[in-house]
């Protein structure tokens, strides 16, 4: 077997890079722990099938690990997430990954849409950060034809809904938890959501790791961020001193719960300040995790209380019982891409207008011989 003439140093950085461990990482590439070691040292060479299958599983090109030193890897859009007031260092693979797909995905859609002759969407960039709350709460209630809050319902359909209202707007949503498999989480506290403004096809992200009483706030925090045309990557944190991310928050939960009829409905003399959310969520349908979120930047709870009760939420959605049968695959993949966007790359596809492997790849790895099925799923 031939040696692959590799700079070793970029083993260790790929590896890294990775985020998975090196036992783990070496049982994927089939080797020991002590092999994988003598690799990255230098003290043992490796072999180009050995580099390559190294490089596949970190999740990297092959001819990165001939570099000199390693890329200078940043987001393409910018970076509204804060740890201690400052933005967050190193982004993952997964999410690096992640955003090269959305971006890839955006190009292609904006290239249809203009063969299509189709117009600007009016609602992207039509406000800043600079005007009222109140005024693109207003706006976004006008354009999605919703009332303040459902008057039935639970509030999962309440987020589905709102889904099918964005899409109709001609913004892209786009939902997963991972990157195609298990073995590549998302991870919520990198990031909540995104969003990629562009005028004609702009993408909206939530990440579906998250628990799903938090996603109904990322998704209309995400879509102020196309309100005032400000592209961006977000933690969702109550601590943010942007100016985007701070005027997002304070339009999302005003959208979600309107401040006065909050004030009207809360009780303060109640012993336990949670006894009040079973009515609350009754009255304007949506998670309690809103609520209480609402709850702190309204004063009727302080960040004690607040994280006490997000933590406590955090765990009961990772012990929940998982026993139950998931959707199908391609159930999954209806939900997780647009369907504004599926429908346009299998509908180009079975023309004959877009090769079955490159509509694989925009559709995130559907096999080229079972995109037919999709279609079905998708009701083409």
């Amino acid at each position: 077997m031939s040696t692959a003439n590799i700079n070793t140093a970029m083993l260790s950085w790929a590896r890294e890079r990775s985020g998975i461990i090196a036992p783990q990482f070496a049982k994927k590439c089939g080797v020991s722990l002590e092999r994988l070691q003598e690799w990255e040292s230098g003290k043992k060479p490796i072999t180009f099938n050995q580099a390559m299958r190294f490089s596949e599983k970190a999740y990297i090109p092959f001819g990165f690990l001939f570099l000199e030193e390693p890329p200078e890897e940043s987001l393409p859009i910018p970076d509204l997430r804060t740890v201690d007031s400052n933005g967050v260092d190193r982004p993952s693979a997964e999410l690096m990954d992640l955003l090269k797909l959305m971006l890839q995905r955006q190009a292609w859609f904006k290239e249809y849409l203009k063969l299509h002759l189709a117009d600007p969407i009016s609602v992207v960039g039509k406000f800043s950060a600079r005007d009222s709350v109140q005024a693109v709460v207003a706006d976004m209630r006008s354009q999605l034809q919703v009332a303040e809050h459902p008057v039935r319902g639970k509030w999962e359909d309440y987020y589905r809904d709102l889904v099918k209202r964005v899409e109709s707007l001609g913004i892209l949503v786009m939902r997963q938890s991972n990157l195609g498999h298990h073995t590549r989480p998302l991870q919520v506290k990198e990031f909540r959501g995104f969003a990629i403004v562009d005028e004609y096809a702009p993408i909206l992200f939530v990440n579906h790791a998250d628990a799903p009483g938090a996603r109904l706030f990322t998704l209309i925090h995400e879509l102020c961020h196309i309100w005032i045309g400000q592209s961006g990557v977000s933690d969702g944190s109550t601590h943010s001193q942007r100016q985007e991310e701070v005027f997002c928050n304070a339009v999302a939960a005003e959208f979600l719960v309107p401040a006065n009829e909050f004030r009207d409905k809360w009780l303060q003399d109640l012993v336990d300040w949670q006894d009040n959310l079973p009515a609350l969520e009754a009255h304007f349908h949506v998670s309690k995790w809103v609520l209480a979120r609402r709850a702190l930047t309204l004063g009727f709870i302080d960040e004690k209380d607040y994280v006490g009760y997000i933590s406590k939420l955090k765990e009961e959605y990772k012990n929940r019982d998982k026993s139950g049968s998931g959707p199908t695959y391609y159930k999954a993949k209806k939900a997780q891409i647009s369907q504004t966007f599926s429908k346009a790359v299998v509908g180009e596809a079975l023309n004959g207008q877009l090769l079955l492997r490159e509509a694989s790849e925009l559709l995130g790895g559907i096999k080229p011989s079972k995109i037919s099925v999709f279609a079905k799923e998708l009701g083409i």
